[in-house]
């Protein structure tokens, strides 16, 4: 079925924020789990993973309307040199995320592909979990202050 050619050129654009994602993801996996923070490890493993699951998902989709997915694409990675500082380019990351799936959701809707639309939103939930989730540690290390937290992340 041929898509929408700028709907294409959105979905690859997206495409290229998830590999962005992935290798940002990884990158703070491994320095992590080189620190001793199993958990944290395991926390930015789990989430590299489900970037890909995104990025398999846009992938499938561009082909389906007919268009050639870009995979040498990658936008800036920032790379934290600590865990607060990973947390905060992974919030920014996810903030950008968020924006720009609204915004492709809204394009979508506009030029009347709604099976990317809702594929579009799927993501979008997945991303706003993710939101919740950096939130979530970022209120810990706040409370707790990071010398604690970072305690609570080794291997069990």
């Amino acid at each position: 079925m041929k898509g929408n050619a700028k709907l294409i050129d959105t979905l690859n654009g997206l495409l290229a924020d998830e590999l962005t994602a992935i290798n940002q993801y990884m990158v703070h996996s491994e320095m992590c789990d080189d620190w001793g923070y199993e958990k944290l490890h395991k926390h930015f493993e789990k989430r590299a993973i489900d970037e890909m699951k995104h990025a398999e998902k846009l992938i499938g989709r561009i082909l389906f309307l007919e268009g050639t997915p870009t995979v040498t694409t990658l936008n800036k990675i920032s790379i934290g040199a600590a865990v607060p500082a990973q947390f905060a380019n992974d919030h920014a990351a996810e903030e950008g995320a968020i924006k720009a799936y609204n915004d492709a959701i809204a394009f979508a809707g506009e030029v009347r592909d709604f099976a990317t639309r809702d594929l579009l939103q799927q993501i979008l939930n997945d991303e706003d979990r993710h939101m919740d989730e950096i939130e979530a540690l970022q209120g810990q290390i706040e409370q707790m202050t990071i010398q604690v937290f970072l305690t609570t992340q080794v291997k069990e």
